[in-house]
C-alpha cells in the first residue's frame, strides 16, 4: 500500500481527492496545515506527498524545501490555483516533481500520481558512474561533485541518469519528456526547461568544469563527455 501525505486546506478538495484513490491501494493522511504536516514526517515515512501552495500558516515551498535540505527525496506534487509561470518556476526551483493547478482532473490527478510513483520506483540496474568531478551511484542514491554530496529529486535522479547513459548522444526533448516522464503527457515543456537548470546548478556548484549539461538548441539537451575520466 501507498502512503500519500495530502497537505490541502479546502476541506471538501482533500475528501474528494482522497475518494477518487479509493480501493486503488492508496492510504491517505490529510492535513490542512504545514504544523500538521510536518508533525506527520516526523511520525512516518510518505511515498509521495501532494501539497497546496497556500496554506493558513504559510507556503508549502517552505515544507519542499526543508525537505530537499535534509536529503528527502520523496516526490512533491504542488496543488495550487495559481497559473502564473514564475509561481511554476519557483515551486519546480523549489524542489517540487510537478505542478497542478486548480481546478483539475481527479483523472488527470491520479495519471499524475502514478506516474510519480513509477519514477520513485527504481527498476533494472542501478550503475555507479564516475565521470570527471562527479561520482553518480543510483543504486545507493547516493551523488557527489567534486566530493561534495548533492541531494536529487527523484525526477532529477531520472533525467541524470538518462544524460550519462547516453553522454555524448544529443537527447531530443520529446525523449527526455516521454522517458524521465512516463509518457509525459502531462507534462510541459516548460517543467523540461526548469528541471534541467535545476540539476545543472547542483551539479556545477561542485565542479570546477561547468556546463555538463549542455543545450543543443532546438533539439534537447546531452551530457558533454569531454571532461569525463
Amino acid at each position: 500500500m501507498k502512503r500519500i501525505l495530502l497537505v490541502e486546506d479546502d476541506e471538501a478538495l482533500g475528501q474528494g481527492i482522497a475518494l477518487s484513490f479509493e480501493g486503488q491501494g492508496f492510504d491517505f493522511c490529510s492535513c490542512s496545515r504545514l504544523a500538521e504536516a510536518r508533525n506527520a514526517l516526523q511520525q512516518g515515512t510518505f511515498d509521495l506527498i501532494l501539497l497546496d501552495l497556500g496554506l493558513p500558516d504559510g507556503s508549502g515551498l517552505a515544507l519542499c524545501r526543508e525537505l530537499r535540505a535534509r536529503g528527502d527525496a520523496t516526490p512533491v506534487l504542488f496543488l495550487t490555483a495559481n497559473d502564473a509561470e514564475y509561481s511554476e518556476v519557483t515551486a519546480l526551483e523549489a524542489g517540487g516533481d510537478d505542478y497542478i493547478t486548480k481546478p483539475f482532473s481527479l483523472a488527470v490527478l491520479r495519471a499524475r500520481v502514478a506516474a510519480a510513483l513509477r519514477r520513485g520506483e527504481a527498476k533494472g540496474e542501478a550503475p555507479v558512474y564516475e565521470l570527471g568531478p562527479f561520482r553518480f551511484d543510483f543504486s545507493a542514491l547516493h551523488f557527489e561533485a567534486a566530493g561534495r554530496e548533492i541531494t536529487l529529486s527523484v525526477t532529477e535522479q531520472r533525467l541524470l541518469r538518462l544524460l550519462v547513459a547516453n553522454r555524448g548522444r544529443t537527447l531530443p526533448r520529446e525523449v527526455l519528456l516521454e522517458q524521465v516522464w512516463n509518457g509525459g503527457e502531462f507534462v510541459d515543456e516548460n517543467t523540461l526547461t526548469v528541471t534541467v537548470r535545476r540539476l545543472r546548478a547542483k551539479l556545477e556548484a561542485g565542479s570546477k568544469a561547468p556546463a555538463y549539461i549542455q543545450t543543443v538548441y532546438g533539439v534537447g539537451y546531452r551530457w558533454e563527455a569531454g571532461g569525463d575520466v
